[in-house]
């Protein structure tokens, strides 16, 4: 005879309702993904425009008008488009130039649902 081996195993593996329950999580997870991660990577570089604006030696004694002329040329370069130079706020401390900018994106998620993110980046932080 054949040996029993349904004998106190259980069957494994994933189910239907469970394969299309982490499938689904997956895809929420990814449409996420694809709509945050360029406003992230949109924010890094605008921290990087300020940090390289304010670290520029020929801009520390410039007035408000170059500053927010660098900001705009190096932001075309950078594809920012969430943030122009007139956004910029510009503080002089101790012969030092702190640049500060605020704002705001909404990505369209699906259907009629949005997230909005508030981003604050300075040349000092």
């Amino acid at each position: 005879m054949y040996p029993d081996f349904s004998a106190g195993r259980r069957q494994q593996g994933v189910s239907l309702p469970g394969l299309l329950t982490w499938s689904a999580v997956v895809v929420l997870v990814a449409i996420l993904g694809m709509r945050l991660v360029p406003a992230y990577i949109e924010f890094a570089a605008v921290k990087r425009v300020l940090v390289a604006i304010a670290s520029d030696p020929e801009l520390r004694t410039a007035g408000t008008q170059a500053i927010r002329q660098a900001f705009d040329k190096r932001a075309s370069v950078d594809a920012i488009r969430s943030v122009s130079g007139s956004d910029v706020i510009i503080k002089k401390q101790d012969e030092q130039v702190v640049l500060n900018v605020s704002y705001t994106v909404i990505k369209p998620l699906f259907a009629n649902l949005s997230l909005q993110i508030d981003f604050d980046a300075a040349s000092n932080r």
